[in-house]
């Protein structure tokens, strides 16, 4: 099993990443794989709704989107971590994360993701509602810990010191490692869901 988590912070070493870090740990003592990909420092723009992914399979702008997309597709959870920046998420992981839930057309169905927030001080659970709006438009379980998955501090070195913080990231990482689990064993025995065809209403007359 493999977990991509994704780094939305332009510090590559800084409090979210130490979020993720410690979570990191905790799915490598249950078996399983993870690669931490760094996107909060790239040049990603915004998308244009042109539509090109609808007829190439990736998008038009060939950046870390598109590499992003086959790691995407090949693991079994997605942590999205990000910094707060007035009370919302990096406008770059946003950008990132439009266009790669846009532009993949895979069946994300029962990929389970979890989202962390990081901040100073404040704005940590609207950041964190925004990020799981991505999970739950695509049919992925959302992982959860025991609290609002967040961790405060304005360094890698006092989110260190964040004990409560840091206690969630292994709670979570921990029920996300039982619940990718607990899916696979559930695919093999059930299968996935049936889905019906799907209806789509613009809410004109």
């Amino acid at each position: 099993m493999k977990v991509l988590l994704v780094n939305g912070s332009p510090h590559a070493k800084g409090s979210t990443y130490t979020a993720l870090h410690e979570m990191e740990k905790v799915f490598a003592e249950n078996g399983i794989e993870t690669e931490i990909i760094h996107v909060g420092n790239q040049d990603i723009r915004g998308c244009i709704a042109c539509r090109s992914c609808r007829k190439n399979g990736k998008c038009v702008f060939d950046d870390m989107v598109n590499e992003a997309a086959a790691k995407f597709e090949g693991c079994d959870g997605l942590v999205v971590g990000s910094p707060v920046y007035y009370a919302s998420a990096n406008a770059t992981l946003i950008a990132f994360l439009d266009r790669l839930f846009y532009c993949t057309g895979f069946d994300k169905t029962m990929k389970v993701g979890a989202s962390v927030a990081s901040a100073r001080r404040g704005g940590l659970t609207s950041t964190f509602d925004q990020l799981n709006k991505y999970f739950t438009i695509t049919g992925m379980p959302v992982a959860s810990g025991q609290y609002w998955n967040g961790i405060h501090g304005n360094s890698a070195q006092e989110a260190v010191q964040d004990e409560e913080g840091m206690q969630m990231m292994r709670t979570l990482a921990g029920n996300m490692a039982f619940l990718m689990k607990s899916i696979a064993l559930g695919k093999e025995k059930y299968g996935l869901p049936e889905k019906e065809p799907v209806k789509r209403t613009n809410f004109i007359r």
